[in-house]
């Protein structure tokens, strides 16, 4: 079978150098056609390096990008180009980071064999973070679930069929919030375990302010579900506090209606006609192999 591995970049060189390298090793036993494609989402450092390690790999293609348009609209494109240009029976999205650790990418090929053309996703077991943040990540699953009623415990890193590619491409939520968009789409999904690898360089680019954004972009995606659990929960804690009303009790009324416009104004970024028109920010191609 044919597999496209989709790395999105964003000045990380030097990380992308050592990610190449040890998918070369990761991949040399194993009987497929393996092809990179990686999105260099407009880095303002030179992407372009040797990759000297690349024999097990059948193709390896940098796709650079005219605009920044962030990482799930990068993989969004990428995802696009891949379908339009690119033979493949299952695509692999991954960061460029090391984060999401290459030794696992035989997991999702080996899962992918006997999946009867099933997607698979990498839910995580183990993360590598800081405290605080593994804290701040359990609360965004919380928020997740309880305001959506989806749990949502994977990211980029997945394997996915070509029917779910052409799925996702069909949904505009793609060009918002990736995971999200596929919980969305596909309900009948293949789970395998994923540990959260340590970055090849420097410390991790998810910050307390990025995984809100994300949180909220998942959420936003469901948005139906998310205003009719809020009006219920707004009408019951209303009830709940009308005797002993004052502003510290409101203040979770506030937080509500806070997150309730956030996540408004993050759905607007889902527009299906940028997603079509989305290669036309492809500045070059630069083919390595």
């Amino acid at each position: 079978m044919k597999y496209v591995i989709l790395i999105p970049i964003y000045n990380d060189r030097e990380s992308l150098k050592i990610l190449i390298d040890n998918i070369n090793i990761e991949i040399k036993d194993l009987d497929h056609e393996i092809s990179l494609v990686v999105m260099n989402d407009a880095s303002s450092q030179q992407i372009i390096d040797n990759y000297p390690n690349i024999e097990n790999i059948q193709s390896l293609e940098i796709i650079n990008m005219k605009e920044n348009r962030g990482h799930a609209r990068c993989i969004a494109s990428g995802l696009k180009y891949i379908f339009e240009k690119k033979e493949f029976d299952f695509v692999i999205p991954m960061d460029g980071d090391g984060e999401d650790r290459p030794e696992e990418i035989k997991n999702f090929i080996q899962l992918s064999e006997q999946s009867d053309e099933k997607s698979i996703i990498g839910e995580r077991v183990k993360r590598s973070e800081g405290i605080i943040f593994k804290a701040c990540y359990q609360f965004h699953k919380f928020l997740t679930l309880a305001f959506t009623g989806q749990s949502i415990k994977f990211g980029n890193f997945t394997c996915l069929s070509k029917s779910t590619v052409k799925k996702l491409l069909d949904e505009k939520a793609t060009w918002n919030s990736f995971s999200g968009s596929l919980k969305k789409i596909e309900k009948d999904l293949i789970s395998m375990p994923s540990i959260r690898g340590k970055r090849y360089f420097g410390p991790s680019q998810m910050s307390f302010f990025n995984l809100l954004k994300h949180s909220l972009s998942i959420i936003s995606v469901f948005r139906k579900t998310v205003l009719i659990r809020s009006a219920l929960f707004i009408i019951f804690y209303i009830l709940l506090i009308k005797s002993n009303a004052s502003i510290i009790t409101s203040l979770p009324l506030v937080l509500l209606l806070i997150m309730i416009y956030s996540i408004s104004s993050l759905a607007l970024r889902e527009n299906i006609d940028e997603f079509k028109n989305s290669l036309t920010n492809i500045h070059e191609i630069d083919k390595i192999k």
